[in-house]
């Protein structure tokens, strides 16, 4: 094949891919010192052409990209139709028909174990969930004189239209601010730092954060009983659960007692007596005065109304709440057998010669006073009127808060640590100073953060500061605990 001049315009003809490929050889001509590597580039150049004209085409265009999609499910289609044999029917692969383990225990079995086992699998296997007409159906016709039983438990739903909801606020010095609100769709909780609409509540979970029109964060669940007596509106001053759970332990409460309470005041007692003796129980709640006899209603029934939207069970109606003096309901006490008596008045000395008569042997009698120069005038009184009590103990129960948290080093980040308890036990305590994680800005509380997943990474111990809470429960009463005794025998 003849060749044409380096200098001329036309070269001789020759086919395209002839061309493509005696290109590189062209160099060979030129006076180049680096001749060599570009003949090595133009070579592997030409095979890549070479190689691309013998491919199949790609596409390139979005048109020719969609018939190549097409193309593709097609072939997939018809190959998943062929795993389909000329009956219809699919094979099954080899996973599908192996057996599992308690298909092959069961085989080895002899006839009369492997039926056993096959009977606790049926047992053991979830039953599927019928609709809700054909639970009616099956209720009624299980029990047709009896009204279905509702399951009892706590509810885990979200919030509800008429529950009770608690929002807790994070303050200064460790401490909480606790809001009670009985929920509706057209109302707002207000907080000193913005509000926050009720609808925005109903339908969370319990234990969500919620944030207020100001920014704050609230904690938002529901309130225990303890809670809903501290935060309910109140006329008298109440008995504050910590005095009346030691009050209840005076008295040995059981359900299905009969119990007597002298002075309702705002109905925090009768709430307490409520649960304790149980739906078979009864309480009789006394009261002088009018108002504090229709607070003590109102806070009662708010709890049981809330009670029943927010729980499956329902809370006992067992508490009567009587509008009386019990010093004139002497009549009243002769057809009433009472386990216990509780008394919460000024002058509960003018009750025991009322109550002592209806009183078990052996019944316990809790008064609770405000100071001691009333329970020297009890005491006195059953000594003059030659009572049948005997006083056993007289108490003041008291609480301390504590205030547990992390330290850092005044002049450190507070990610250090340090590495045992005597280095701890070494440095001087006016070096610490306390941080309040729940009452300082994001920034420390990610330092915070950070400081403690380093120390669970290094298995370091974290100093920490223990001393008394800025806010103490500084109500404090006396709780004088009578024991009613027989004649002495002659």
């Amino acid at each position: 094949m003849a060749r044409a001049p380096l200098g001329s315009a036309q070269p001789a003809p020759r086919s395209a891919c002839t061309a493509r490929v005696l290109a590189p050889r062209a160099c060979a001509a030129r006076p180049d010192d680096a001749g060599w590597r570009h003949r090595g580039v133009r070579r592997r150049r030409a095979g890549r052409q070479l190689r691309r004209r013998a491919a199949p085409p790609f596409p390139s265009s979005s048109r020719s990209m969609r018939a190549w999609r097409a193309l593709r499910r097609a072939a997939a289609s018809s190959s998943s139709s062929s795993s389909f044999p000329a009956d219809g029917k699919p094979r099954r692969r080899a996973w599908e028909s192996s057996l599992s383990p308690l298909e092959r225990v069961r085989r080895l079995l002899p006839p009369e174990e492997a039926a056993a086992v096959a009977r606790c699998a049926a047992a053991a296997a979830p039953q599927p969930q019928a609709p809700p007409e054909e639970k009616k159906e099956e209720a009624a016709v299980a029990a047709p004189g009896q009204a279905p039983v509702k399951a009892a438990g706590p509810r885990s739903g979200p919030f509800c239209a008429g529950e009770l909801a608690l929002a807790e606020v994070r303050r200064k010095h460790n401490t909480t601010l606790k809001l009670l609100c009985r929920l509706a769709a057209e109302a707002v909780l207000g907080t000193p730092s913005g509000v926050l609409p009720h609808r925005d509540i109903i339908g969370q979970m319990p234990g969500q954060v919620l944030r207020t029109s100001g920014g704050t964060r609230l904690l938002l669940r529901r309130p225990s009983l303890d809670e809903y007596v501290l935060l309910m509106p109140r006329g008298p001053t109440i008995a504050y659960p910590k005095d009346i759970s030691a009050m209840l332990m005076m008295m040995d409460v059981h359900p299905g007692d009969t119990v007597l309470e002298s002075g309702s005041g705002s109905g925090a007692m009768s709430l307490f007596l409520s649960r304790a003796v149980g739906p078979k129980g009864r309480v009789l709640s006394y009261e002088i005065r009018d108002d504090h006899h229709s607070l003590a209603k109102k806070n009662y029934r708010r709890w049981r109304s809330a009670w029943a939207i927010g729980h499956m069970d329902e809370w006992p109606d067992n508490v009567e709440f009587i509008l009386k003096d019990i010093s004139t309901a002497a009549a009243d006490m002769k057809s009433v057998t009472l386990d216990a008596v509780v008394l919460d008045m000024l002058n509960p000395q003018c009750a025991l010669p009322v109550v002592h008569p209806s009183l078990k042997q052996g019944g316990v009698c809790a008064v609770y006073l405000a100071n001691i120069t009333q329970v020297i005038g009890l005491l006195d009184t059953i000594r003059s009127c030659k009572l049948p009590f005997l006083c056993e103990r007289i108490i003041e129960v008291t609480h301390r808060n504590w205030s547990v948290l992390p330290a850092k080093l005044k002049h450190s980040k507070s990610s250090q640590m340090l590495e045992t308890q005597e280095n701890i036990e070494e440095l001087p305590q006016n070096e610490y100073e306390e941080i309040h994680i729940q009452d300082q800005t994001a920034l420390k509380e990610s330092k915070c953060n950070e400081s403690l997943g380093d120390a669970a990474e290094t298995n370091r111990s974290v100093p920490y500061i223990a001393r008394p809470s800025h806010w103490q429960e500084v109500h404090s009463a006396f709780l004088t605990k009578l024991r009613k005794f027989g004649p002495q025998l002659s």
